[in-house]
């Protein structure tokens, strides 16, 4: 795994003193979370806040400040169409950039890497995965409303700060390429995984091939839709806010439906071990749409409709086959705590895959119900 040097919390605090905060800096600690970037929880003093200070990964995003332009566009935009339906506590509802006080949105430091500090948006929790009917349809529609708000963005189009992010037939052909050059000497022991995904292979294209024939149209839309990503009332358990904006560009609104079912729409974790426990809930799957229709208003978009559990699945499939790459690769992209990290991943999610297979027939029975 390529290893990012480790900032120190006193680096952090010194970082944080380069932006606009309503008051000086009384403490700093690391926050946990995510498993792209590093963030500290700053709290300041006067009439205390409390504040989320990230710097961006550079490996995953070799051009954070194409990360920050499309982060402030949306959050800026985010902001005025909620202002615009008059909801109540806009500022619980969407990320808020706090600026430098140079007056930029990001802090660059002496070695070139990006800072970022967002308001943090107090009473609210984030879970790993929806654990019933209920979270998974506020999930939903926190999503779909996202979706929806995005859906008047006239700006200049986003930048696609991770190229062909969604584009599975051609993380199946990095897959391919990281099978051929072993660069960790792994392929052997992971042949029974790389075989499997391969023979899926079909799959990749089941959205993109729609998309060519003008069928999907493309939007604006999160790219990461997963449950830690969304933020709900921590007292009456509301979907309030979406957050993680990094992959936040154009694509297609399926990507974000299908990555809201792997991750919520199971019991299992995403990288269980105990592969015969992953399944998929039927419940758990019909709230969680009725929740995006009805956050996204497209009870309407027949074509996007009809193709929610085709969604599920070939999501599930493209993150089967980006964890078994980056095993292969050495580990370079997600954070993991074992060598087998990413192997057991993706074996959790071509079970799951599996797994929604043959729910087929009873998950389109539910959709259709909506």
């Amino acid at each position: 795994m390529e290893v990012t040097a480790v900032t120190p919390t006193s680096a952090a605090r010194a970082v944080a003193d380069e932006f606009a905060l309503p008051g000086p800096v009384a403490a700093v600690e690391p926050f946990r979370g995510g498993h792209i970037n590093d963030s500290w929880l700053v709290t300041t003093g006067g009439g205390p806040a409390r504040f989320l200070l990230q710097r961006i990964n550079g490996h995953v995003f070799p051009r954070p400040d194409l990360v920050m332009e499309n982060v402030a566009r949306v959050t800026a935009h985010l902001a005025d169409a909620l202002a615009r339906e008059a909801v109540p506590n806009v500022e619980r509802r969407t990320l808020t950039l706090v600026p430098t006080r140079a007056g930029g949105a990001a802090h660059v430091d002496a070695a070139g890497a990006y800072w970022r500090v967002l308001r943090f948006i107090e009473g609210t929790v984030a879970h790993d995965r929806a654990t019933n009917a209920a979270e998974a349809y506020e999930a939903g529609r926190a999503f779909g409303h996202f979706q929806q708000l995005l859906a008047d963005y006239r700006g200049p189009r986003l930048h696609e700060t991770i190229p062909d992010f969604h584009h599975t037939p051609r993380r199946v052909e990095a897959l391919e390429r990281a099978v051929a050059a072993d660069f960790g000497g792994r392929a052997a022991g992971a042949r029974v995984e790389i075989e499997t995904a391969l023979q899926n292979r079909p799959l990749a294209s089941a959205l993109l091939d729609r998309h060519a024939r003008g069928e999907l149209p493309e939007r604006v839309v999160h790219n990461d839709a997963k449950m830690p990503n969304v933020l709900l009332d921590a007292a009456t358990g509301e979907g309030l806010c979406v957050v993680d904006l990094d992959t936040v560009m154009p694509g297609l609104a399926l990507y974000d439906f299908g990555d809201m079912a792997r991750t919520m729409a199971s019991d299992a974790a995403e990288d269980a071990t105990e592969l015969d426990a992953v399944t998929v809930r039927v419940d758990r799957f019909a709230a969680l749409a009725r929740g995006y229709l009805d956050g996204s208003g497209r009870r309407g978009a027949d074509g996007e409709r009809a193709l929610l559990v085709t969604a599920a699945r070939v999501i599930t499939y493209e993150q089967a086959v980006r964890f078994l790459t980056d095993h292969l690769d050495g580990d370079r992209y997600y954070k993991t705590t074992h060598p087998e990290h990413n192997l057991e991943r993706s074996r959790a999610q071509l079970a799951l895959l599996d797994a929604f297979t043959r729910a087929e027939p009873a998950l389109t029975r539910a959709v259709t119900r909506q």
